[in-house]
């Protein structure tokens, strides 16, 4: 698997940016080391380009003919290698080389038909969601079911006018676009994986934990009743150490905090006094001072696990720089470590793509909350990424709410890579 071409920018025409990123993505493809023969482009734009959506679809697909499949979503930012646009027009592009019978583009207007999915079993998939989609994170779990593994990644749309999604399918065999424009709104669509495709994925939490793990010993849908056996409000005002005859304070105080939620046994509250992966982030929406409840936004049950947490910058650098590791760590040869060590320590004009990291592309989803200032300057977090996998193609967007396996999640980040044979 070679080098996936990607392509970045901004301009106040969206005609202009455009022409910018093909020119980037035509010189990747006349150079050795990159895919030549795409057929499955990801695409996403800023919102400030959303009322130009299908004009920017139909002129990309005009210029890139051999690009049958296209899937992409809108964002209020969009990722590229090393940098972010954040709150002005841009665009960021890869075009991905994989078999034909490998993935299978899909919308909500036109989901995955029995007959296209013949013969095809589905391992992974990356999915957008529109986040007006009623019962949204049912429709998640159902998706990951469709899969293998039941490990999805993405994450909703942020568009401030509105939600829209890229989705052409040929299925990697029919040229053209079909009757269909393209961009859609509503409901989950993007690209499930074969088997035949690699890739490696990982979840970057962006709280820190202001309490000890408990359990969830008693709740009533969204309102958490008791926590280890203790009235769950009690237990808030005592670890935030406020009361409630001081409304002004404890408001503050608890408008700042959410509630790290994770199911029994899981990944959940580390000894290093970070969240797991699979803790799912919530706000807390309300008191119940009569019952002396904590209504936050999910539902749980009795045995859950939860802890009380608040944003953290500095956690969020740390737990970024983890997980880049991990994926570099898993991606590496253990005789080749040195090298690649070498390679992401060089200086900024030798940090070209490395062959032991043997990765073609990579996806990055983040939280709309955490880019920018979270990280200390515009396009730290994407900075943080290039450092710790060197100058790979790269693509995403800042969302509303992140998906990673079969969970949606809030403030945090999903990095996937397209991962090269062994």
């Amino acid at each position: 698997m070679k080098l996936f071409p990607s392509g970045h920018a901004t301009h106040p025409q969206w005609r202009m940016a455009a022409g910018l990123v093909l020119a980037q993505l035509r010189a990747q493809m006349a150079l050795p080391d990159y895919a030549r023969s795409p057929s499955l482009g990801l695409l996403y734009i800023t919102d400030h380009y959303a009322a130009d959506a299908q004009e920017i679809l139909d002129h990309l697909g005009a210029e890139l003919p051999e690009i049958t499949d296209w899937s992409g979503t809108v964002g209020v930012g969009v990722a590229a290698n090393n940098a972010e646009y954040f709150d002005e027009p841009a665009l960021s592009v890869m075009l991905c080389e994989m078999a034909s019978d490998q993935y299978r583009v899909f919308s909500g207007v036109a989901p995955l038909a029995s007959s296209e999915m013949s013969g095809f079993a589905a391992h992974t998939a990356l999915v957008h969601a529109d986040p007006r989609t009623p019962e949204l994170s049912e429709l998640i779990a159902e998706m990951a079911d469709r899969t293998d593994t039941g490990y999805l990644f993405g994450g909703l749309s942020s568009g401030r006018a509105g939600s829209l999604q890229f989705a052409i399918g040929g299925n990697g065999n029919i040229r053209g676009h079909g009757a269909v424009g393209g961009v859609f709104s509503g409901g989950l669509s993007g690209v499930v994986f074969g088997e035949g495709v690699r890739l490696v994925s990982r979840v970057t939490q962006g709280c820190q934990p202001v309490s000890i793990e408990r359990e969830i010993t008693e709740a009533d849908g969204n309102l958490l009743l008791k926590l280890d056996g203790e009235p769950a409000l009690d237990v808030l005002l005592d670890d935030l150490q406020v009361s409630l005859d001081a409304p002004e304070q404890a408001v503050d105080a608890v408008r700042a905090t959410l509630v790290g939620l994770s199911e029994a046994g899981s990944d959940g509250f580390r000894r290093t006094r970070d969240l797991g992966a699979d803790v799912r982030v919530r706000h807390i929406i309300g008191l119940d001072p009569t019952r002396r409840g904590v209504a936050i936004a999910d539902n749980a049950e009795a045995g859950m696990r939860m802890s009380f947490c608040r944003r953290n910058a500095q956690a969020a650098r740390s737990d970024l720089m983890r997980v880049c590791a991990e994926i570099r760590e898993e991606l590496e040869p253990e005789e080749q470590t040195l090298a690649t060590a070498r390679a992401v320590a060089a200086g900024e004009a030798e940090a070209a793509p490395h062959p032991a990291r043997r990765i073609a592309g990579a996806v990055y989803v983040s939280c709309s909350g955490r880019g920018g200032p979270h990280f200390g300057a515009p396009g730290a977090e994407l900075q943080i990424v290039r450092h710790a996998l060197g100058d790979v193609p790269l693509v995403g967007f800042f969302a509303a709410g992140e998906i990673a396996r079969n969970h949606l999640y809030g403030y945090t980040g999903v990095l996937t890579v397209f991962t090269g044979n062994d």
